[in-house]
């Protein structure tokens, strides 16, 4: 597609960046590093011959600034009026005085950027993505606008200079907030992160591909990902690259095939898609996967990393705790360099993410509605009360908190699940009302949009990874005929492996809730004792795995690690360790390694008579045989020649 590119366009940072990745999938590694270090010869080249640098006369002021300023003031002077008489709150008053300025700072945003000439040296500097955004530029050249005091509470009270006319004391003195904010918050936030990298690693250490097909008919229907106002978060055609379809795609009205279900969808079927003007599309996903142990690989798709299909072996659970963990740490940094300007800030974002990972009760909780139905407002004792009437004749009403704000109207129409005020949605609430699909949905949802409107992109499959490993257990409700303890929390797949054999002799099912879990407990909770004991609370967890006279099936890659074994994953797993020499003559060669010394190596998963025919299928790596639990090779196994 590099003919279709226009010609004679300033080449930015993003423009490179596709480049050089539509390089790397065309031609691959070595022609890649040749491309590249072409593109620095022309950079240093053109960067020597231009000489670009900054000074004062660069930093233009808009013409329209003092007018803009000077209508804001006439607003602020208008609500202090309506809050002086009695009409409004004082938090009225300060939210639209906030929103005053905000807004006033924009128009002198667009003004001044519109006002640079295209060569001006910090226009070309910011629009390159080479140094410099919006915001910085606003306040060499615009004004430096509101700031936050150490609370975070946004002051007021706007500094209406930048730094090209110069601050008074007073400014100077607001803003030192922000900049003592930005120093502190480098110092503390970034262990912060580092501390929800650790828990999203231990979670999904276990998390590796091991067969290449799970078999599930089920998928997770995707479209734009939106914001609540109508902005798109993440548009469809970047969530389906590199995803399995999980039924035909034709187009609307020609009826003709796109892809075919179960095919890969690639840039340029995405782009099909798209122009067909295909608004939903269901794809196999990791939150889906049928598989018992780790996850296959036509639910997980591409490799991001090489743009092929990821392999059996691939550490896909890491790689995805390092996607999430690694942009948190850049955007706790990133606070230092905007000196605190008000609503710029991630330290808002990683607690959020926080907050979502680790499923707690969220700061500004909002109502959600049960069942579907019509709204009414009204009163009783005097406080607000919203009731919601179903088609089947089923009430519910729901008392709205003091100060909190409505978002549905008397007559509106309500899904259920659905928000009835403004807030943060409870997840496990979400949960009971929705199901599953529902929670997983607004997790991955919520975790975009905080990392997505830091300009920061990740893959969804990194962030499914987690949710699944968070949604993995059931509470059992009613054991049944089954051996597993009322109360007790087990793995999904217990309890339907259980629940097939109970059936299949003439029994009664056990019954279970799924549970919503953040990631610590999640990781606290897992079959490996011996990786729970290393994550936290280790007296606690090795006391109840010797009460429960646990055995740890070695499963995953913390627990290989603790006792000095290979770990089950890329050229450690026993598929790939399964060779024996065949001389031409057919004889085998003796083993390279006696067979004492395989007792080094056990198994990396059960023995093969401890697993059922189903899990043997899910499980990738015991299809051609595999060592017995004492290490020694199979008969039966696959021969390399």
């Amino acid at each position: 597609r590099l003919a279709e590119l226009p010609l004679n366009n300033p080449i930015k940072k993003n423009f490179v960046a596709g480049l050089v990745g539509l390089c790397y999938r065309k031609y691959g590694n070595t022609r890649t590093a040749e491309i590249l270090d072409e593109i620095k010869k022309i950079g240093f080249t053109y960067a020597t011959i231009a000489g670009i640098t900054i000074g004062i006369g660069d930093i233009i002021i808009p013409a329209n600034k003092q007018e803009t300023l000077n209508n804001a003031d006439r607003d602020v002077d208008e609500i202090e009026k309506q809050y002086r008489r009695g009409f409004i709150t004082a938090d009225e008053r300060y939210d639209r005085v906030i929103d005053i300025w905000h807004k006033a700072k924009d128009t002198i945003s667009v003004a001044l950027m519109d006002g640079f000439g295209s060569f001006n040296p910090i226009y070309m500097m910011s629009k390159s993505g080479a140094r410099g955004n919006e915001s910085q530029i606003t306040q060499l050249a615009g004004i430096r606008g509101l700031m936050a005091d150490p609370t975070g509470r946004i002051i007021d009270l706007p500094i209406k200079a930048n730094f090209r006319e110069g601050l008074t004391v007073l400014e100077y003195f607001i803003s030192t907030h922000g900049a003592r904010k930005g120093l502190a918050d480098t110092a503390l936030k970034t262990a912060d992160s580092g501390y929800l990298t650790r828990r999203l690693v231990d979670v999904a250490q276990d998390v590796i591909v091991r067969s290449l097909d799970c078999g599930t008919l089920q998928g997770v229907t995707v479209e734009d990902m939106r914001e609540d106002e109508g902005d798109i978060i993440e548009e469809l055609s970047e969530r389906i690259i590199g995803r399995f379809s999980l039924e035909d795609i034709r187009h609307p009205e020609t009826k003709e095939l796109i892809v075919g279900a179960d095919e890969l969808i690639d840039e340029d079927t995405a782009v099909l898609i798209s122009d067909a003007g295909i608004k939903q599309v269901t794809i196999r996903s990791v939150l889906t996967c049928k598989s018992r142990y780790g996850i296959c690989i036509k639910c997980y798709g591409r490799n991001l990393a090489s743009g092929q299909l990821v392999e059996v072996g691939e550490t896909v659970g890491i790689i995805a705790a390092q996607s999430i963990g690694e942009p948190g740490t850049q955007l706790t940094m990133r606070t230092f360099h905007t000196g605190g300007v008000a609503g710029d800030d991630i330290t808002q974002g990683l607690p959020r993410v926080e907050e979502l990972f680790e499923a707690r009760k969220p700061k500004g909780q909002s109502l959600i509605s049960e069942i579907s139905g019509r709204v009414e407002l009204g009163e009783s004792r005097s406080k607000r009360e919203v009731k919601v009437y179903s088609p089947h004749g089923e009430i519910r009403a729901y008392q709205v908190p003091y100060g909190a704000r409505l978002k549905v109207r008397d007559g509106y129409e309500v899904e259920a699940g659905e928000e009835l005020t403004e807030g943060s949605i409870n997840p496990h609430d979400l949960l009971k009302v929705r199901g599953i699909r529902g929670v997983q949905l607004y997790l991955l949802q919520e975790v975009q949009r905080v990392y997505r409107l830091q300009g920061v992109d990740i893959n969804d499959k990194h962030i499914e990874v987690m949710i699944r490993q968070m949604l993995k257990k059931v509470k059992i409700e009613d054991a049944g005929d089954t051996n597993l303890l009322p109360g007790s929390l087990e793995d999904s797949f217990v309890v339907e492996e259980a629940n097939r054999k109970i059936v299949a002799k003439g029994g009664k099912k056990a019954v279970g809730r799924p549970v919503l879990l953040g990631i610590t407990k999640a990781s606290l909770a897992t079959d490996s004792f011996l990786s729970a004991a290393s994550f936290q609370e280790t007296t606690r967890v090795l006391t109840d795995a010797s009460i429960k006279g646990k055995v740890d099936p070695l499963l995953g890659l913390k627990e290989n690690v603790i006792i000095g074994k290979l770990i089950p994953a890329g050229t450690g797993m026993s598929r790939y360790r399964n060779i024996k020499l065949i001389l031409e003559d057919g004889a085998a060669l003796p083993s390279h390694r006696p067979a004492e010394k395989l007792k080094l190596y056990p198994m990396d998963y059960l023995d093969d008579d401890e697993l059922t025919d189903e899990e043997m299928e899910d499980n990738g790596d015991l299809d051609n045989g595999v060592e017995d639990a004492a290490g020694a090779f199979s008969n039966d196994q696959s021969e390399v020649s």
